[in-house]
């Protein structure tokens, strides 16, 4: 039984098919990419997964049950986390403060038990404090606990936003372009890092244009054209693929 399954998936904006009839399965355990030229509606179906779009057609099942119309916050409860292409830290808070901000979701003590500094509120505090403490072991950042997540380097902050999802206890990680604005040294880190992520027993999901990151990581690939799933299988499948080569990959003819 798939984790996440999406099928059949449609979403327009006015009159452009953004997304038409994508169906594909992510199995618990699995690091599953999905690629394609830009435009071609990778992000949209994240959105769509996500609770930020709702799909004009389709369903998502996740864990056996229908996601859509839920909110995003409900999504990440259920879990689901997510990273974006575009950076969206709390650029002002600390780079602990922001993993804190993760783990709310998951926090039990309301707000009169913050208010008054009730001892369960204080325990359940430090526990959540040690926790984002590991995660930001986990990805590297330890000694920047009390930085300001602004002032990271493009590619800290890539991290950070994945010890932030990480602090909401998700079962599906997904990642937008994750090795975006990271150099060489830095992107074979990310490589190892999702692979310490997935023995952890988080499955992943991830949007990457960086062919070298997907091909190294991901044992299947879905690939989409204008919106459309043209391809489906292994790295080794998809880079032999036709459709691919000449999609996305680039063919002789085109150099």
């Amino acid at each position: 039984m798939a984790l996440l399954s999406v099928q059949r998936l449609t979403k327009s904006f006015g009159g452009l098919l953004a997304v038409h009839n994508v169906s594909f399965d992510v199995f618990s355990g699995e690091i599953v990419g999905i690629i394609g030229p830009n435009g071609a509606g990778k992000t949209t179906v994240f959105n769509l997964i996500t609770g930020i779009y709702k799909p004009d057609q389709g369903e998502i099942v996740f864990d056996q049950h229908s996601i859509v119309g839920k909110a995003p916050h409900d999504i990440v409860k259920l879990g689901i986390a997510r990273t974006f292409q575009t950076i969206r830290l709390f650029s002002n808070l600390s780079v602990l403060e922001n993993v804190m901000a993760g783990a709310h979701c998951r926090m039990s003590s309301g707000v009169l038990g913050a208010m008054l500094r009730l001892p369960g509120q204080r325990r359940e505090e430090r526990e959540k404090i040690e926790e984002a403490m590991e995660l930001l072991g986990l990805v590297g950042l330890q000694d920047f606990y009390d930085y300001l997540a602004g002032s990271l380097s493009y590619g800290n902050q890539r991290l950070l936003e994945i010890a932030r999802a990480l602090a909401t206890h998700p079962r599906l990680l997904i990642l937008d372009e994750p090795a975006g604005g990271m150099n060489e040294r830095e992107t074979e880190e990310l490589i190892k890092l999702i692979g310490k992520i997935r023995d952890k027993g988080v499955t992943v999901l991830l949007i990457e244009h960086d062919m070298n990151v997907v091909m190294k990581i991901c044992e299947r690939i879905v690939v989409l054209e204008y919106g459309s799933t043209i391809a489906e299988g292994t790295p080794e499948e998809i880079q032999s693929n036709p459709k691919v080569i000449e999609a996305y990959l680039g063919t002789d003819e085109d150099e």
